[in-house]
């Protein structure tokens, strides 16, 4: 698939239109662009702490509107999920606004008496007791479910236990592994895919990370865009076995056609990264 072919689009937040909540050069203007051409787009998180509503308040603060309808949560991927496996189930939930709003709107009931799921997601004050009741609660026989991977999270003061390292103390003390969600598992995207009523064959998906965008944009069948906004360079790139079919400076490369010169092999750059162009290095909430 060649970029003029691509219809839809997917994008991460974090490290593609954002940097600590500073807009990344080209990404006002390549939002305004979808919108003024009616182009389908999702931006996509793995966060799971927060309502569609607070990320879009978080971007325009930024500078850049996003509206809510536009944003697609692990959180909301994984009540939508849940709502396609046991509609009008019950759930033990540890999270935030997020995830909470999520199963609420998917017509889950929340309850610490036999529910059919124990699900994890991201919260800056996880709680002994709650874990300790999600693991009794497992132990008697409810599904484990994990919104996302993401084992550290950033704080001001270095990084703290995020959803993964959660996760990993419940399956250490239950003998269960979770069912994750969110990136890099592929069932995020299609959920995406399915809301704005795109097809894989026409949609692209830019991220910033190779061990969650890229390799779930290509396990979906997504033209993938790997921008050097966020934590990749050449090196962490020739760490893996696949490849993006385009790696680009930022989304500002996106703002023009790609010329016939740059329809290269998959993972060979179309420009180099400008040093100067955009910020790099960690990103907010993540990385996600």
């Amino acid at each position: 698939m060649r970029r003029d072919e691509i219809e839809c689009w997917l994008t991460d937040m974090d490290g593609v239109l954002v940097h600590e909540n500073v807009p990344i050069p080209g990404a006002r203007e390549l939002l305004a662009k979808w919108r003024d051409e009616e182009t389908p787009f999702l931006v996509l998180t793995n966060n799971s702490i927060f309502t569609p509503r607070d990320l879009s308040a978080r971007l325009r603060a930024s500078g850049i509107e996003v509206p809510e309808d536009r944003i697609w949560t692990s959180a909301l991927a994984t009540a939508d999920f849940l709502k396609s496996q046991a509609p009008g189930g019950s759930a033990f939930v540890i999270g935030e606004a997020g995830i909470l709003t999520a199963m609420h709107e998917a017509g889950f009931i929340m309850t610490e008496t036999d529910p059919d799921y124990v699900v994890v997601g991201e919260t800056r004050n996880y709680s002994f007791e709650a874990i300790t009741k999600a693991i009794r609660l497992i132990g008697r026989g409810a599904r484990f479910i994990v919104t996302n991977p993401d084992a550290t999270g950033p704080s001001a003061e270095g990084p703290l236990p995020a959803t993964g390292a959660i996760a990993a103390l419940i399956t250490k003390a239950t003998g269960r592994v979770p069912y994750v969600v969110g990136k890099p598992n592929p069932m995020m995207f299609r959920s995406a895919l399915n809301r704005i009523g795109a097809h894989s064959e026409n949609t692209g998906m830019i991220g910033d990370r190779m061990d969650t965008d890229i390799v779930a944009g290509i396990e979906a069948g997504l033209h993938t865009v790997l921008v050097m906004t966020g934590i990749s360079d050449d090196r962490e790139i020739s760490r893996y076995p696949f490849r993006p079919n385009e790696v680009l400076a930022s989304v500002a490369d996106l703002l023009t056609p790609a010329a016939p010169a740059e329809e290269r092999a998959p993972g060979q750059p179309a420009a180099e990264p400008a040093g100067d162009s955009a910020p790099s290095g960690s990103t907010g909430e993540g990385n996600r």
